[in-house]
């Protein structure tokens, strides 16, 4: 009987550990910053006392988008992540999900992502998320290789959860979407510099080409992150400029852009462990901060009934 109850034990931890790779491969950290920022955006898209259901069903479908090209950049990056101790144990460097099944999952993560946004909403919204998916695994994930510009392409695809939402909602390119797409687009680079330079010693062990990982890049990686830092703050200035927002999110994102922007120019002065985490510990809390202001920002509100 103890045999049988250990061995019951070990066929439940071995199903637990098999759900967890398959979760892990979703990335579930960038899965859930996917869903908030198609959320928040198909949520001020509805307008004033917008459907949360509709919100929900388009973030939902933009995420599994997002967890297509999450899939497959592992599967082509499988060799790689073997190299850097940060990805060594993911599922698919470790063989413990063979790369055929990761690519019929992913398959049908961005099959019923396309589908069900052409179907439910609108044909822009489904080409989108395809051209999404391709631009991060046809792009940014082989440029890595050859190139420091792969920041660029992956931040247009890392930009493209509130497109694709707002575009879902409005059956436009337009107004907020532009807005919340833009700054999501600018605030990647001193969260991005902030992680390569962090493991700039694996992503050059793996031969990848990352900005603080290359000759005298370190500086250059601080530089450029403060630069994108302080790019933000007369950009969130623009939608007060336009009339489509008013002091709530103005005068707000200018505060956390500013503190934003003090943590990259501690950066950019000293590359350090602390300085780098600083910065980017404070990058996960701007996006969410400045995309609630926008949602619970009157005049947004307004703007859009108009």
């Amino acid at each position: 009987m103890r045999d049988v109850r250990v061995t019951t034990l070990a066929q439940e931890g071995a199903e637990r550990s098999l759900i967890a790779d398959w979760a892990e491969l979703l990335r579930p950290k960038i899965a859930g910053l996917v869903a908030f920022t198609a959320f928040i955006a198909a949520l001020i898209a509805s307008g004033p006392g917008g459907a949360i259901g509709v919100a929900f069903e388009v973030a939902l479908w933009v995420t599994l988008s997002a967890g297509a090209g999450s899939v497959l950049n592992q599967v082509l990056e499988k060799d790689t992540d073997r190299l850097m101790p940060r990805t060594a144990d993911r599922p698919l460097a470790c063989e413990r999900i063979a790369s055929r099944d990761a690519i019929l999952f992913a398959a049908a993560m961005g099959m019923a992502s396309i589908i069900g946004l052409a179907a439910s909403f609108n044909l822009l919204s489904a080409l989108l998320a395809a051209g999404t998916i391709l631009l991060y695994i046809a792009v940014y994930t082989p440029l890595k290789r050859y190139s420091t510009f792969n920041t660029v392409p992956g931040a247009f695809a890392g930009a493209a959860p509130p497109v694709i939402a707002w575009a879902a909602v409005t059956g436009g390119l337009d107004g907020w979407g532009v807005w919340l797409a833009a700054i999501l687009f600018v605030w990647q680079f001193p969260h991005f510099m902030a992680i390569a330079w962090m493991y700039r010693d694996e992503y050059r062990g793996a031969g990848l080409q990352m900005l603080a990982g290359v000759e005298g890049g370190g500086r250059i990686a601080g530089r450029h992150a403060l630069q994108q830092a302080v790019l933000l703050l007369p950009l969130v200035l623009l939608p007060g400029v336009s009339g489509v927002a008013g002091p709530v999110f103005t005068f707000g994102a200018l505060l956390a852009g500013a503190v934003y922007a003090a943590f990259a120019l501690r950066f950019a002065r000293q590359q350090s462990m602390a300085t780098a985490r600083g910065l980017l510990l404070t990058s996960l809390v701007y996006i969410p901060f400045v995309y609630s202001l926008a949602l619970f920002d009157p005049i947004v509100q307004l703007a859009i009934r108009n």
